[in-house]
């Protein structure tokens, strides 16, 4: 049977409904996936050959180049080391805070348990415009750069105000979600633990974390997405122009005077490529996370 008698027979296999699901969904995938395919495209063309084609189409014969994607990653490398530098602690003690949070609210009892509860889910509907001013005077109080005599305090002292800011605003999101999977263990498993004399840090240690694996995959993920992606408090609290994190360099890729289509493009991609490389690692645990397996 050749290739296209196969594919009349599983067409005639299917029923209309499913067809037309299917119709639904590659639609859905297409429009989703058109402005990822244009920017893509553009980033390999010349401005001669952006103005002269569809930002949809191929780079023109002759027009096809590389030089935005070096000139992006050039302008941008300093900025994607800093934001490795401020995201991924940040991300991972967010993580871990709130991890203990929410095993403290889930699997211990004390007064005032539902009260706290409500602060942090209350936290997570701040909006970061909100906190803008008193965040500012918090730091320019606290004054890291001027308490701690090290240089590389100084140095760094934007970076660092950056990345305890992201620890602080992303504990109620991160206790909210490890508190809807820590809610789904069994209770006699804990409670056969404490009749053996195991005390609460053995049992988060020994039990509860192992457990984790796949909400912590979920929450690192959303976490570093968050952060990564993060400009307004980057441009807020990071003065000193060596500490930009990339999303701010990636925002002055912007020309004064003329638009350097192909240059912007490449320089999205470059700066999206590290949340999409931990999409690829963890993508399997983020999707057995989300499902709750």
């Amino acid at each position: 049977m050749s290739a296209a008698d196969r594919l009349q027979t599983t067409i005639a296999g299917l029923d209309r409904t499913r067809i037309a699901l299917y119709a639904v969904l590659l639609a859905m995938v297409a429009f989703y996936l058109a402005p990822l395919e244009s920017g893509f495209m553009t980033a390999f063309k010349t401005p001669d050959g952006f103005r002269t084609t569809t930002p949809f189409a191929l780079p023109p014969l002759g027009e096809f180049t590389l030089s935005a994607w070096g000139t992006a990653f050039d302008r941008l490398s300093n900025g994607l080391l800093n934001s490795a530098l401020m995201a991924v602690p940040a991300t991972v003690l967010s993580a871990l805070f709130g991890s203990l949070a929410a095993y403290g609210l889930t699997n211990l009892s004390w007064r005032g348990q539902i009260g706290v509860l409500v602060l942090f889910v209350a936290g997570v509907f701040i909006p970061y415009q909100a906190v803008l001013v008193p965040l500012t005077q918090f730091w320019s109080f606290v004054d890291l750069g001027g308490r701690i005599p090290l240089a590389i305090v100084a140095d760094n002292e934007g970076l660092i105000n950056l990345s305890i800011t992201h620890v602080a605003y992303g504990i109620p999101i991160c206790t909210v979600l490890f508190r809807s999977y820590y809610a789904t263990i069994d209770d006699e498993m804990l409670e056969a633990a404490r009749l053996d004399g195991a005390s609460a840090a053995t049992i988060y240690r020994r039990i509860i974390l192992p457990l984790s694996i796949p909400i912590f995959a979920v929450t690192l993920i959303y976490q570093f997405t968050q952060i990564w992606n993060d400009l307004l408090f980057a441009i807020v609290l990071v003065s000193n122009p060596s500490n930009q994190v990339v999303t701010v360099a990636l925002n002055q890729l912007q020309g004064s005077f003329v638009q350097q289509f192909n240059l912007q493009m490449a320089g999205a991609f470059v700066a999206a490529l590290p949340t999409l490389v931990v999409y690829v690692l963890f993508g399997e645990q983020f999707a057995k996370g989300v499902a709750g397996d």
